[in-house]
């Protein structure tokens, strides 16, 4: 199972990648634990400075806008 965290204050565009994880992860069928991150302080404490970001099991592997759908597939 992957850990995957979605580092945003909540905008469209953070909405849509966790959607998007969310819609890939189910059609591949691969398990993952998804958590939203939304506090400021929070998300600073990973260096992250433009949002949305994602961490895969604890890695930056994207940080601003919404990831394409190709990249987040090879993620899987």
């Amino acid at each position: 199972m992957k850990d995957i965290k979605v580092l945003g204050t909540g905008c469209a565009n953070c909405r849509n990648t966790v959607e998007l994880i969310t819609t890939v992860a189910r059609e591949k069928a691969i398990p993952i634990a998804l958590e939203k991150v939304e506090d400021l302080a929070a998300i600073m404490a990973y260096g992250v400075m433009t949002t949305p970001a994602v961490l895969i099991d604890g890695q930056v592997v994207h940080a601003g806008g919404v990831p394409s759908r190709s990249k987040v597939e090879a993620w899987f």
